[in-house]
């Protein structure tokens, strides 16, 4: 997997936000490129016990559905998780191949690309945020550059402890 660069193609505020939108995202594809089937399911931080590599991809691809699908665009929550268990996208993780879970983020990243490509950024979403607040389509890409790249650190850190691996 060749990772893009953060450097964005134009200055214009779209592409700065989806440069490092993707940006992030292919870097948590890149931490992802050669684990194992084994040790993507393998929980090494005994306080989180759903923190593997499988489990924060699928965390991923499950928040960008929630706040472009389910927040921006209104539609019904159909999300894994439950009241009962509300990290459901991390704990059924383990039942699927990493490649799976990498392909379906990739393509639904791809899905995003457009919708956000055919939305102005000051387009407010459908439903509202915990607070009652309408976030725009700017906001929604600035909370999931900064989500993907704080996952891509526990990413840094899961990898690094299961075989070694370091890297930007």
């Amino acid at each position: 997997m060749t990772r893009i660069d953060d450097t964005p193609p134009a200055w214009d505020e779209r592409t700065q936000l989806t440069t490092f939108l993707d940006y992030a995202r292919d870097t948590a594809r890149a931490k992802c490129e050669g684990v194992s089937a084994e040790n993507a399911r393998k929980a090494l931080l005994p306080g989180s016990p759903l923190m593997t590599m499988s489990g924060v991809i699928n965390h991923l691809r499950w928040v960008e559905y929630y706040w472009f699908q389910v927040v921006f665009l209104g539609e019904e929550d159909g999300g894994p998780w439950t009241e009962e268990d509300p990290d459901r996208e991390m704990r059924i993780a383990v039942d699927f191949p990493l490649t799976r879970l990498l392909d379906e983020y990739a393509e639904q990243s791809a899905r995003y690309r457009e919708l956000v490509a055919g939305n102005d950024l000051d387009k407010q979403a459908q439903r509202a945020v915990r607070d009652g607040l309408h976030v725009d389509l700017r906001w929604i890409l600035l909370h999931l550059t900064e989500e993907t790249a704080r996952h891509n650190g526990h990413l840094d850190i899961l990898r690094e402890m299961l075989d070694g691996t370091i890297g930007d």
